[in-house]
This record gives C-alpha cells, sequence and structure tokens, in this order.
C-alpha cells in the first residue's frame, strides 16, 4: 500500500490516496501504522477519498483506532496534497469531513507548490448539547475540573470535535499536561471525551497552548484545539476578534474569529515528510 506521511507544525500523520488505494479496515490500520515502533509512526491515519459534495473527502483516525470528526492540521495536508499532485489544482479546496464541508484557500510560492493554506473552520459551536459537555447554562466558560488536588476551570467549544480550553498562570511548558489530560478526557460531564487544551496568555493577540488529545495523546499541534482556543479567549474577553498568534509546540498557526461572518479562519504550513510503501499483511 502507498503512504505519504506529512505533518502540520508536527502533528504527523499517514495519508492514504483512497483515489487510488482501497482500504477495508481503517480503524485497525490506523492502530498499525500508527505505533512508533512498530508501524511507520504518526498521530493517525488520514484517508483522502472521492466525495459527490466536495472536491475530495477526508476521513480521520486516531491512533487508538477512533475516528474524529474534524483535523485542522491534517484538512491543510490534505488539501496541499490534492493541489501539489494536481489531484484538484484550484485555488480554493473544498473537504468533506464528518464536521461539515470545509473551504480551504492555497497559497502558494513561486514554484506553485502550496505552501500555506487557510481553512474556512465554520462557526464555533458554544452550546453545551451540541459541544457536547453536560452543563446547565451556554456557553460554558466555568466548567470546574479537579483532579489530583488541583482545580481548574474550563471554557468548552466544539469545532466540529469537542474541546475544553483551560487557560493557567504557569508555564505551560513546564505543565504536566499528560496527568491532567488523561483525567480531564474522561471526565464523565463529555459524553464523546474531548480534547484538552492547557493556555498561557502572552497577550492578546499571542497564546502559548499545549494540547490533550483524545484518543491520541499530547500532540504538538491541534489545529482545531487552536481554534477552541482562539474563541474561549474572544468568549471571555482576552483576546479582541482580530488574528491571533498561537504558539504550540510544533509550530505557530494565526487564528482570526471574524465579525464579518461569525467564522474562524485557521492559517498554518503543511508539509510532506517522506512517501513509501507500507506492508501490512492481513491488515486491511
Amino acid at each position: 500500500m502507498k503512504f505519504t506521511k506529512m505533518h502540520g507544525c508536527g502533528n504527523d500523520y499517514v495519508y492514504i490516496n483512497c483515489f487510488e488505494e482501497t482500504v477495508r479496515s481503517p480503524q485497525e490500520l490506523s492502530r498499525a501504522v500508527s505505533d512508533r515502533h512498530f508501524g511507520i509512526g504518526s498521530d493517525g491515519l488520514v484517508l483522502i477519498l472521492p466525495s459527490d459534495r466536495a472536491d475530495c473527502r477526508m476521513r480521520m483516525f486516531n491512533p487508538d483506532g477512533s475516528e474524529s470528526e474534524m483535523c485542522g492540521n491534517a484538512i491543510r495536508c490534505v488539501a496541499k496534497y490534492v493541489y501539489d499532485r494536481k489531484i484538484f489544482h484550484k485555488e480554493t479546496v473544498t473537504v468533506e469531513t464528518l464536521a461539515g464541508i470545509k473551504s480551504i484557500a492555497v497559497h502558494t510560492d513561486e514554484k506553485d507548490i502550496a505552501r500555506t493554506l487557510t481553512v474556512d473552520m465554520g462557526v464555533p459551536v458554544t452550546e453545551a448539547a451540541a459541544v457536547p459537555v453536560i452543563a446547565e447554562a451556554s456557553p460554558v466558560k466555568d466548567l470546574l475540573l479537579s483532579a489530583y488536588g488541583r482545580e481548574f476551570t474550563a471554557t468548552c467549544v466544539s469545532m466540529g470535535n469537542p474541546h475544553a480550553v483551560i487557560f493557567i498562570d504557569e508555564d505551560v511548558r513546564g505543565f504536566d499536561v499528560e496527568r491532567f489530560g488523561r483525567v480531564f478526557e474522561q471526565d464523565e460531564r463529555f459524553p464523546h471525551r474531548a480534547n484538552i487544551e492547557f493556555v498561557n496568555i502572552l497577550s492578546p493577540t499571542h497564546l502559548r497552548m499545549r494540547v490533550w488529545e483524545r484518543g491520541t495523546g499530547e500532540t504538538l499541534a491541534c489545529g482545531t484545539g487552536t481554534c477552541a482556543t482562539v474563541a474561549a479567549a474572544c468568549l471571555n474577553g482576552i483576546s479582541p476578534r482580530e488574528p491571533v498568534t498561537v504558539e504550540l509546540s510544533g509550530g505557530e498557526l494565526t487564528i482570526e474569529w471574524k465579525e464579518s461572518d461569525g467564522h474562524i479562519y485557521m492559517t498554518g504550513p503543511a508539509e510532506y515528510t517522506f512517501d513509501g510503501e507500507y506492508y501490512y499483511g492481513k491488515v486491511q
């Protein structure tokens, strides 16, 4: 099976061109290829498929085999793949996801190679039942999460998948994301589990974030997580509705929640790592 390894700010996935390849058991395949010792090594598996509603369709699977509705870093890579390889060589590429159809503007260099991409991530969801999170009022800006004798306050936002954003005073670079993220992901008030963001406020337009992703663990970046973080910052009066730089472990993304249409726009890079062939035996 031919594959391509790509990443967005270090958030790396194995991509399969399903215009040419057939994958019958993506959950099992994701568990196999994601293993960094016995597989290819990645934050999950992404299938690039035909669509009758958009230019192409994206399915994204975590290392534990669970399927996620949306991934902001992965969708930039999908758009780069279909643009650079001239499957859909267009200034704006549309991609069908479980969170709806997303439009991605392609920004190229002098050699017509996609370098950065801007994704229309849509309107952030703040209704508790739609996130989903079990809470009495919406938006949920004061969800109390506690573990190991400490308490945190989370703002809950969906960007097609559920997020709980926690602003902390201590330097997030030294924070034990795994210890607390693992517990909070599984909190009973998140019916579908949740991605957990831990965030420092460096300025109103500069945030620093680390993320614990459900079904994966800590990753170097999370596109939907950065969007949820900026939405949470705006909801709490921390950031203005203008471009905000979010500093991640693997790079930076620029996020803007526009007043004009209420949509969040994410701009960031997408990069190839390598192409290869995977001999997957009974895994189909």
